[in-house]
């Protein structure tokens, strides 16, 4: 049996995102690790930092990212789709470059991928998800945040990145182009992995994260949001009330320990006053989702209630 780790990149070490970090976390279990690399700005140094891994495992595809053809957050599942098509293993681990997996659930991982790699009817597999906010010591895992996902598939040209990727679906005679388009696709028949996905896309110094806010902006409405984005968000990004976050009593992956060590910004979180100052309020900050939240978290144990599910789970 043969895994391939795979992801797509591009400003992203300027950015905060942990890179290295994720690529690290997947190095031990995968034989292989593909990454396509976008053409960035001029400043863009994550080609060198990745090349300083070391690593035999590691392949680099060139691409350049059209984001006036590829809207929406499209442009995200092409990159995320032209990695995949490099990859050899049998089963392909996805991981976004501020995704992490924990070196604990490393037997977890392999052992389900050698059980199911002849019963065809298993096309992925599902993680948990720790979605970290403002620090380390806080996440989420509510109803405005998806507690699951697909980060793992089988090696089969007709599953492809979907939407903006964050997930995955089998699509027959894809046009290479209708990312979002339902119609014609099927959710993958999946198993859930006793296993963790640490997400940190949501901790980083707060000039940073308005930044970041700015370069999603373009790609998700184009270059004239960009400026809409910037003027809409004040100059050190406000995470809002932290005491609206759940208290983090895990570990964390070794790998990113060190970086965790840098974190420099937490005397400026907040744990009461409004909701958010000089930015608009989030999902998880307005009062109908504030109250769904309390209602997930008081009477059904955390269960999130609703919500779309971009998988058939097998039990």
């Amino acid at each position: 049996m043969k895994i391939s780790g795979f992801t797509f990149l591009r400003n992203t070490s300027k950015l905060y995102y942990p890179i290295l970090e994720s690529i690290q976390s997947a190095l031990p279990i995968v034989d292989e690790f593909l990454i396509a690399l976008g053409k960035g700005d001029a400043d863009d140094d994550s080609e060198a930092k990745i090349s300083s891994l070391q690593s035999d495992k590691i392949k680099i595809i060139h691409t350049e990212w059209d984001l006036e053809t590829f809207t929406g957050g499209t442009e995200y599942a092409r990159q995320t789709d032209i990695a995949k098509t490099h990859c050899t293993g049998d089963w392909l681990l996805y991981l976004q470059g501020d995704e992490l997996i924990h070196e604990e659930d490393y037997d977890e991982i392999t052992t389900k991928c050698k059980q199911y790699l002849n019963n065809a009817e298993v096309d992925g597999f599902l993680f948990n998800y720790y979605h970290f906010y403002g620090d380390y010591d806080h996440y989420f895992r509510d109803h405005c945040w998806y507690p699951f996902e697909i980060r793992i598939v089988r090696n089969d040209p007709e599953i492809h990145s979907f939407a903006d990727a964050q997930s995955f679906r089998r699509i027959t005679d894809f046009d290479g182009k209708s990312y979002r388009k339902k119609e014609g696709t099927s959710k993958l028949n999946v198993v859930s992995l006793n296993a963790n996905m640490y997400h940190y896309g949501w901790v980083r110094p707060p000039s940073l994260m308005r930044k970041k806010r700015m370069y999603f902006a373009k790609a998700y409405r184009g270059d004239a949001a960009t400026k809409v984005e910037y003027e809409k968000y004040a100059e050190g990004y406000d995470y809002g009330r932290m005491d609206y976050c759940l208290k983090f009593k895990g570990t964390h992956p070794k790998v990113i320990h060190n970086k965790i060590k840098t974190l420099d910004w937490k005397d400026i979180l907040r744990f009461s006053g409004p909701n958010v100052i000089g930015r608009p309020e989030a999902k998880h900050e307005k009062r109908k989702y504030r109250i769904i939240i309390w209602l997930e978290r008081v009477f059904f144990g955390g269960k999130v209630l609703g919500g779309s599910q971009n998988y058939n789970l097998i039990k």
